[in-house]
């Protein structure tokens, strides 16, 4: 207990000391919402790794899918590593950079808004990240409480309150310079906690071979797999249609999150983006795929694990269980690793939430202008609103299960994806995209989650064929949100007018850059 509360404490005073230390980076706008866009790359790197793995990742995710795929979820953490990361940075990372600079943008909102030259568009924009980002900003106190009670005794509130008042102070203090500068801390908390975690819960099995071997024993219950044994170590695991849909959404997703596709804005140099890209995606086969590895042997507990009334597993549970034989320095480090996954993604979208509705809503419908130092203000005071809201939210959702609230947290993520990944992708790329495309995509991906949290509360009935099929829960809904988008932009874009062709040629032309050379004249060249 001791060990455990003086790691807390030191965490906790390196956090504030660095948001203290960054107050000077974030006196204007710039410097607050994007580090002055001089960010190097391991920062970057990290900054967008451990906002993409939070707690729900390693308490919640891994135990879920660890549970239903077994080893196989490892290609969950893959595709985090190889499509979310990799092919992100490589496909949207040097253009991000470029066209924001150059159209001085500073949140994906206002990129919609200068793109397509329409204020209607950023304001809805700003909309659906203020509508869908506090449910999944709640969502990450999820599996605190369990891990907290095993180590603690502590309520959960107290543990929500903690964590939420931290985060405010650095992020209040630094800005988005501060939110690096802790990412970079809590990511490398983060990669040792996992390799430590993993050694520790292999060795508690008898090593490796024999964990593999306890497990491959275990009979499936799964309808396609029924009886057999070794379906929880083979290749594609228990479900591969189910393990597909999984990758696709936690990894082609990343694509149009407002947090994630941020981290692009703030970055140094073009030189900085192809390291960060090496870096990144070390990173996320370390975080996302030793998670998902781990939560692989979550059935070899089966008979430790908290059960709910109605007899099915509590996936939070797992994963606290598969520690709670560890030895006390090893549970003290894993507390402080799950604390720095949330709070590094906590912070990054309260950040990206107060930035949005401040820059993009409340500055411009204001009569009289508002200068650098009152919009900065404002944003601060927007990331206490944000953090009280979320924490409220989470507190509420654990003391009475407030049903529409989980729901709501699981149609997030597909929500933000469906509607800003194809609009935002064309828009970098293909000067024919039209404005009546991204609002087509806007309502599409918008409508059809709220139509998954509709149906997963029970008020609409959406079973049965291809509806069934889709609907089947949110990551179906989720990828068919994204891959609906990417296939309804073009067609709509080719249907309907587009930009000024004037007005586009002069936004792409920010991507070409004129060299010039000199040379000799060689002896013996015919003279012209």
């Amino acid at each position: 207990m001791v060990v455990q509360v003086i790691m807390l404490v030191l965490f906790f005073a390196v956090m504030i000391g660095i948001g203290v230390y960054c107050r000077r980076h974030s006196t204007d706008v710039n410097g607050f919402v994007l580090g002055g866009r001089s960010v190097g790359p391991w920062l970057t790197a990290f900054a967008y790794g451990t906002s993409y793995f939070s707690a729900v990742i390693f308490i919640g995710y891994a135990g879920q899918f660890g549970w239903n795929f077994g080893l196989a979820s490892t290609w969950i953490g893959l595709g985090n590593a190889f499509i979310g990361s990799l092919l992100a940075w490589r496909i949207l990372g040097r253009r991000t950079r470029i066209m924001t600079q150059h159209l001085d943008s500073k949140t994906m909102p206002d990129f919609f808004g200068k793109r397509f030259d329409s204020e209607a568009l950023k304001v809805a924009a700003s909309l659906i990240v203020f509508v869908f980002l506090i449910p999944y900003t709640a969502s990450l106190y999820n599996g605190l409480s369990s891990l907290f009670n095993m180590a603690f005794s502590v309520p959960y509130w107290a543990v929500i309150l903690v964590m939420a008042a931290l985060t405010a102070v650095y992020v209040i203090f630094g800005g988005y310079m501060a939110t690096a500068l802790n990412d970079f801390v809590q990511g490398i908390i983060m990669l040792v906690g996992i390799c430590v975690v993993i050694g520790a819960v292999l060795a508690s099995n008898g090593g490796l071979t024999e964990a593999v071997r306890q497990l491959s024993l275990l009979p499936s219950e799964y309808p396609e797999t029924a009886g057999t044994q070794g379906s929880f170590i083979s290749f594609f695991g228990t479900q591969p249609l189910y393990l597909f849909f999984v990758v696709m959404l936690t990894s082609l997703g990343t694509w149009g999150l407002p947090q994630m596709v941020g981290k692009f804005y703030a970055i140094r140099s073009e030189d900085a983006i192809r390291k960060g890209t090496v870096i990144s995606t070390a990173f996320a086969v370390v975080i996302a795929g030793g998670s998902y590895f781990l939560g692989g042997f979550g059935r070899l507990y089966a008979d430790k694990i908290t059960y709910t009334a109605s007899g099915a597993v509590s996936f939070d549970s797992i994963v606290p269980t598969m520690l709670s034989t560890l030895p006390e320095i090893v549970i003290g480090i894993v507390i402080v690793l799950v604390l720095s996954a949330s709070m590094s993604t906590l912070s990054s979208l309260v950040l990206t939430s107060s930035s949005t509705l401040v820059l993009d809503v409340v500055a411009p419908l204001r009569k009289k202008q508002m200068d650098e130092k009152k919009k900065v203000l404002a944003m601060r005071v927007f990331i206490v609103f944000f953090i009280v809201v979320s924490a409220v939210i989470a507190i509420l959702k654990d003391t009475y299960n407030f049903s529409m609230i989980a729901q709501m947290m699981g149609v997030s993520w597909g929500a933000l994806a469906g509607s800003f990944l194809a609009p935002f992708l064309y828009g970098l790329y293909w000067k024919r995209t039209s404005k009546a495309s991204v609002w087509a995509c806007f309502a599409f991906g918008s409508v059809l989650m709220i139509l998954q949290m509709l149906k997963s509360m029970g008020v609409l009935s959406l079973s049965g064929g291809f509806l069934g099929f889709v609907f089947r829960n949110s990551l179906y809904s989720g990828v068919f949100a994204m891959v609906g988008g990417l296939i309804l932009v073009p067609i709509v874009s080719l249907l309907t007018p587009g930009p000024d062709k004037a007005a586009a040629d002069a936004m792409f032309a920010c991507y070409d850059r004129t060299v010039t050379v000199q040379t000799t004249t060689a002896l013996g060249e015919d003279k012209q």
